[in-house]
């Protein structure tokens, strides 16, 4: 199994920073790979059953379900569905992707997984709540979230118009 180009980008700039940061400080690599492990440490317990989740959303929904209201005989329809999904979803992309990728293998079309990923990143309620709202305040998430709310839905659109599967 060859690598990934995007692992083989991560590999060189991690190699890349810790020469830089020996240049720096011999101490430093010794200190990042350390901060690094501690991080996966903090991901690691919520991605293995985001993961585990998604695999099994992939055997317990139907395919003919996904299909009927994601797919691409589904319409502009399954634009606004994957749109207010993507606002219902909580959590972090240690969810969204995984389960992004399980729809795409059940047989969701393109343009509602564009839309859903655009829906989750713009309005995530999650992210909301939990940090613009108490940081920003309702001001700011009104009037940043009500310009924004025709972005997820055209985007589908976009792709449902000129993107060919």
């Amino acid at each position: 199994m060859r690598p990934e180009i995007s692992t083989i980008i991560l590999a060189v700039l991690a190699i890349a920073f810790g020469i830089v940061a020996y240049l720096k400080d011999p101490g430093l690599p010794l200190i990042g790979a350390r901060n690094g492990l501690k991080m996966l440490w903090f991901v690691l317990p919520r991605l293995v059953p985001a993961l585990i989740l998604a695999g099994m959303l992939q055997v317990l929904v139907p395919q003919e379900v996904v299909s009927r209201y994601l797919g691409r005989d589904a319409g502009f329809r399954s634009i606004l569905i994957a749109a207010l999904a993507g606002v219902l979803t909580p959590g972090g992309p240690m969810v969204t992707v995984p389960l992004l990728v399980a729809l795409a293998n059940s047989g969701a079309s393109m343009a509602p997984m564009v839309a859903y990923m655009t829906s989750w990143s713009l309005f995530g309620m999650q992210r909301i709540i939990a940090w613009e709202a108490p940081l920003m305040g309702w001001h700011f998430v009104v009037v940043r979230v009500i310009p924004s709310l025709a972005f997820p839905v055209l985007a589908g659109w976009l792709v449902k118009t000129f993107y060919r599967e």
